[in-house]
């Protein structure tokens, strides 16, 4: 009975505490969001595997902020592997030295777009990307600030009719995303898919479209990346690479945000 009474009172203690804590300002807080290039796919090798910053965390499966490393994100644990999350994240710290860096993985391999919205089931997963996403960021907002998305996606629609829809659905996604965080101009960057299927030049081609059509938002170029073999999953080394232009993107448009004018920018 005491100890049940005990455990009553801890519990009543850390919601008073999870209610009273106030977001850190300085703790930025960015959204990696999209399908299996976001997640990483790439092969951690040994110099891979000790890439670490102490100012960078990310939110875990367990929605605790811990040291980030690949793999970033759990989506399907048993091919996870490099992404652009971990180089964007170092990226970001070093040009913010005064800022803790978090990262919320929320990027789910082989989803459409369609899979983006509100309600939608994702079987091979057996989730919910968007709706899990939310619920991820609501956390994330806790602690922080939501200072950005990366975005990576599109494969899953290059074929077909899919890609002349894209940017109307991904402009949608974005003014979602950015009335859940508050922050009507929050900067996005999406990335373009590699150069390895002539189809993927299907969406590279409307991306090109996006800074006209959403402002804040920029597209961060594949171009001289590589494949790890399979023409549609970038190998270690250029998912990292993806990563650091990711964060030239992102720096340039805030920058261009903090003078108080919208940014179109492109690749």
């Amino acid at each position: 009975m005491k100890k049940n009474i005990f455990l009553l009172l801890m519990i009543l203690l850390n919601c008073s505490f999870s209610f009273s804590q106030k977001p850190d300002p300085d703790f930025h807080i960015y959204l990696l969001m999209g399908q299996s290039n976001m997640a990483g796919r790439g092969k951690i090798t040994e110099d891979l595997k000790k890439l670490k910053h102490t100012n960078v965390l990310m939110l875990d499966s367990n929605y605790q902020w811990v040291e980030a490393k690949h793999p970033v994100h759990f989506d399907k644990p048993k091919v996870a592997g490099v992404g652009p999350g971990l180089s964007f994240g170092m990226a970001m710290a070093n040009a913010n030295p005064s800022a803790k860096i978090g990262l919320v993985p929320c990027a789910v391999g082989g989803t459409s777009i369609g899979k983006w919205t509100p309600g939608a089931y994702d079987k091979a997963t057996n989730t919910h990307p968007y709706d899990d996403a939310v619920k991820r960021i609501q956390e994330a907002m806790k602690y922080g600030v939501i200072k950005g998305v990366i975005w990576h996606q599109g494969e899953a629609n290059s074929s077909g009719e899919g890609s002349k829809t894209y940017i109307s659905k991904l402009t949608e996604l974005i003014d979602k995303v950015r009335t859940l965080t508050g922050n009507a101009n929050l900067p996005f960057v999406a990335g373009e898919l590699g150069y390895f299927k002539p189809h993927y030049q299907n969406i590279n081609t409307v991306l090109k479209e996006l800074p006209q059509k959403s402002a804040n938002t920029a597209v961060a170029t594949s171009e001289g990346l590589k494949d790890k073999g399979d023409a549609t999953h970038f190998d270690g080394p250029s998912a990292d690479e993806l990563g650091k232009r990711f964060a030239v993107k992102m720096i340039e448009l805030q920058s261009v945000q903090k003078t108080g004018n919208s940014k179109k920018a492109t690749k």
